[in-house]
């Protein structure tokens, strides 16, 4: 029962929420239930189909809506008292500076992304704002407190970032469905239907000199008068068969490795069948009433069968030609959206034959829908959940009870007879260069490496600083602004190309640069140490930052067990990365399969895949009883169970 101490508090506060989505509806329901009258929505996205099975506040006839207005306006319906703002724009934004999170007395999160998380959490610093931080995965969630200077800062821990693969392992050596998936994806599909001048590794050519005139040119251009089933097919022996031979030519590679199958299309369906593939007539009337669909158009009906060899080949041939005649005038233009059902329907199917080619176990095309749209399936259950634990922590942070707040952590399987488990928050880390100003270590070429590479790849990719300045000493290297003159954006950006030793005022080792961005009011200081050489397939940047809390990497990784020693790409150091796609990020919680000594309590760390587990402030009883377990954000690779260990040997504190 609510006290009359809670209803002032609740009453008199001015609530921001950032993200509308799954915990968002959930949330801003459960506030406006609960009594709060201010409530400020900021959301950028709009409603799409696959949101209205759990994102209750949204109807059919709002997809393409703002999802933060149309939230607001189903809220008022049963709640028309009370006063609620929606913002339908990028919590990134100039609009949202500090000052304008200064006027909140607490900020919710219900973000998907870490980018989005990490900015709030800085802005949340900068004008002390209590922010409370939420996130599910299925059956998990969790609710963080972060309190400037009592409690540890979003980014004091290490966070569960994108997954990479390297070029070489998708081109050239998959072992897993995912590696397929990525390369059906991100290289066929993109080749084939978005920009042709986009570079791309699927031309592969072959050493030998007595290659055939066809291989020496572009495959995947369609000549003038070719027919579509003559062109799908050129294709379809180009990536299948044509390149499989190439990879097998180098004995070197598949000395320890399962050597792949060629796979053209005169083995698996005649020609006269390609031609015919498909009621196509059908597909191609301009009044269809429904999307255009390979598997309608086949008559395969259920997306979770498993299609065979034969079947995963003619669901290729006939989106590839529902693309070209159906859809001709979106070519060059196209990028894969898991919503879209022929896009889907392509890369299943490529990456299946792929996946038979290499003996990868087939997967139907819900599951491979999963997968390429990177998406952790939600459980409006859990999200209501959550909600409830968000406004419970914001009610004890408007009443200053430090001594009530707690961590929550949903698990899918009860522990000691608990779904729920609250744990103290901790002090923050001193080590944290968000929140502590903790100095850090780049390790440079300082005579190879460019400032652009600085600023790109390690202030705004690692450091996620959207405005940022560069300052060596009081020399101004580098600074963003609509304020600057013509003069100073050229000199700006003539720096970017220099490196770093021919700036004019020289970065050389022992050199300190100083960063800020100023929308953040963030700034910290990185310390230069020179460097000759890196390892090109562990090192691709060229550059090693040390102090940040992005989980460090595994010795041995998917690359370092399959790494092709002679691929057939000449692009090894890059990488394809794979973000989760949901309404919050991945959630890493226990699973206790030993008891907790009752009255203790103990932190269960958000860690990611690579990152071991710091457990130094559990009891030595405990930590031998318990695991850690991830749930994998491919929602279908490998879980990854984890041992106790230590992670950087920093002892953390709870909050007195």
């Amino acid at each position: 029962m609510t006290s009359e101490q809670q209803l002032t508090a609740i009453k008199g506060a001015k609530v921001l929420m950032v993200g509308a989505g799954g915990i968002g509806c959930e949330l801003l329901k459960t506030l406006a239930l609960s009594g709060f009258q201010d409530i400020h929505i900021i959301d950028m996205d709009t409603i799409e189909v696959s949101n209205l099975n759990r994102q209750f506040l949204f109807r059919k006839s709002h997809v393409g809506q703002s999802k933060a207005k149309v939230a607001r306006d189903a809220v008022l319906r049963f709640r028309p008292h009370i006063s609620i703002t929606p913002y339908h724009a990028n919590v990134k934004d100039p609009d949202f500076k500090v000052d304008f999170f200064k006027q909140f007395n607490v900020v919710l999160n219900g973000l998907d992304n870490l980018d989005a998380r990490r900015h709030v959490n800085r802005l949340c610093l900068a004008a002390d704002v209590p922010l409370i931080e939420s996130g599910t995965t299925g059956f998990l969630g969790q609710v963080t407190v972060h309190i400037k200077g009592k409690t540890e800062c979003y980014e004091c821990q290490p966070k569960p970032v994108p997954k990479t693969y390297p070029v070489c392992t998708i081109t050239s050596t998959p072992s897993k469905f995912i590696h397929c998936i990525v390369w059906a994806k991100d290289l066929l599909f993109a080749k084939l239907f978005g920009d042709k001048n986009q570079d791309n590794d699927l031309n592969v050519r072959s050493t030998d000199a007595t290659s055939s005139s066809e291989h020496a040119e572009d495959v995947f251009e369609r000549k003038k008068g070719e027919g579509i089933g003559l062109y799908g097919r050129r294709i379809y022996d180009h990536v299948f068969g044509y390149n499989i031979e190439v990879a097998l030519s180098n004995e070197e590679t598949w000395k320890n490795r399962n050597r792949p199958r060629p796979i053209y299309s005169r083995d698996v369906l005649p020609f006269k069948l390609i031609q015919q593939n498909g009621n196509v007539d059908k597909n191609l009337m301009a009044d269809a009433p429904s999307p255009v669909s390979a598997m309608a158009s086949l008559g395969l009906k259920s997306p979770q069968d498993i299609w065979n060899l034969k079947e995963n080949s003619r669901i290729f041939f006939e989106s590839l030609k529902l693309f070209l005649v159906k859809r001709e005038k979106e070519i060059g233009n196209l990028t894969f959206d898991k919503d879209d059902q022929l896009a889907v329907e392509f890369v299943t199917a490529a990456a299946n034959v792929r996946a038979s080619s290499f003996g990868i176990l087939l997967h139907s095309l819900f599951e491979a829908k999963g997968i390429a749209g990177n998406i952790v399936h939600a459980v409006a259950t859990t999200n209501a959940i959550i909600a409830g634990l968000i406004v419970i922590e914001a009610v004890k942070v408007l009443q200053n009870d430090a001594n009530s707040y707690r961590m929550t952590y949903c698990l899918e399987h009860p522990s000691k007879k608990m779904l729920l488990m609250p744990v103290e928050p901790f002090e923050p880390n001193k080590s944290c260069y968000v929140c502590s100003e903790m100095p850090l270590l780049l390790e440079v070429n300082t005579h190879h490496s460019k400032l652009r590479d600085i600023v790109e790849k390690i202030v705004k990719a690692k450091l996620g600083m959207s405005c940022p300045l560069v300052m060596h000493g009081s020399a101004l290297l580098y600074e963003v602004g609509d304020d600057l003159d013509k003069d100073m954006v050229a000199n700006y950006a003539a720096n970017l190309d220099k490196v770093l030793s021919g700036l004019p005022s020289p970065v050389t080792g022992g050199t300190i640069l100083t960063v800020e961005d100023l929308h953040q009011e963030l700034s910290c200081n990185i310390n230069i140490k020179h460097r000759e050489e890196f390892d090109k397939e562990k090192e691709p940047n060229g550059m090693v930052l040390s102090g940040w809390t992005q989980s460090p990497a595994k010795e041995k990784d998917d690359n370092a067990s399959i790494n092709n020693g002679a691929s057939a790409s000449n692009a090894s150091s890059h990488a394809f990365s794979l973000e989760v796609k949901e309404d919050s990020e991945t959630a890493i919680v226990p699973v206790a399969t030993g008891s907790v000594p009752t009255g203790k309590k103990r932190k269960m760390f958000d860690i990611s895949e690579d990152s071991v587990p710091d457990l130094s402030s559990v009891p030595d009883e405990v930590r031998s009883k318990n695991k850690l377990e991830e749930i994998d954000d491919d929602d279908g690779d490998d879980v990854v169970l984890l041992d106790d260990g230590c992670s950087d040997g920093v002892k953390k504190k709870r909050l007195r």
